[in-house]
């Protein structure tokens, strides 16, 4: 079932201690009872808004990694694609570090992290604009696709980690 859901209290808390810090642009976050599982804004849309937990102002050229509290379970063929909501990449040329997100089905409920979604983005303005996000707002978007694979596939390993648990990279 393709679902989105919250990450558990457990690794909230874990999330808090270890990433929600003023050093990284933090200014606040929300406590866990009002996070916001990601949805479409309307009936056309075809992503679904991730909410920032946290505020944060990024100067150009800096970088934040935001902890979406999110978790993704998805149909078997399918994966999750996140970008920047358009209106960030347009007025801040806000950017996802990776270009695209890709959320794998098989990151879900994995050994290292629950598959907690962390987006990683920078203000790459050129005009010399700050980048403000409020906790509660939405900052970025995942689309679900359906994916094929080759009809000599034999790939048989299974995902034992989060990111970048799959080759060495």
């Amino acid at each position: 079932m393709n679902k989105f859901e919250l990450i558990s209290k457990a690794e909230y808390d874990k999330v808090v201690t270890e990433e929600f810090r003023a050093e990284n642009g933090v200014l606040n976050y929300q406590p866990y009872s009002h996070l916001q599982t990601p949805k479409r804004a309307t009936k056309g849309s075809a992503g679904y808004d991730f909410f920032s937990p946290i505020s944060f102002k990024l100067y150009p050229g800096q970088t934040i990694k935001v902890p979406t509290c999110m978790t993704c379970s998805l149909n078997r063929g399918n994966v999750l694609m996140l970008f920047p909501r358009s209106s960030y990449g347009f007025k801040y040329r806000m950017q996802l570090d990776n270009t695209v997100g890709i959320v794998d089905q098989d990151y879900y409920n994995n050994e290292s992290n629950e598959g907690h979604i962390f987006i990683k983005i920078t203000n790459d303005s050129k005009s010399g604009k700050t980048l403000e996000v409020n906790a509660g707002v939405p900052f970025a978007q995942g689309i679900i696709l359906a994916y094929a694979i080759t009809d000599d596939d034999d790939v048989v390993a299974t995902r034992t980690g989060g990111i970048g648990s799959t080759s060495n990279n």
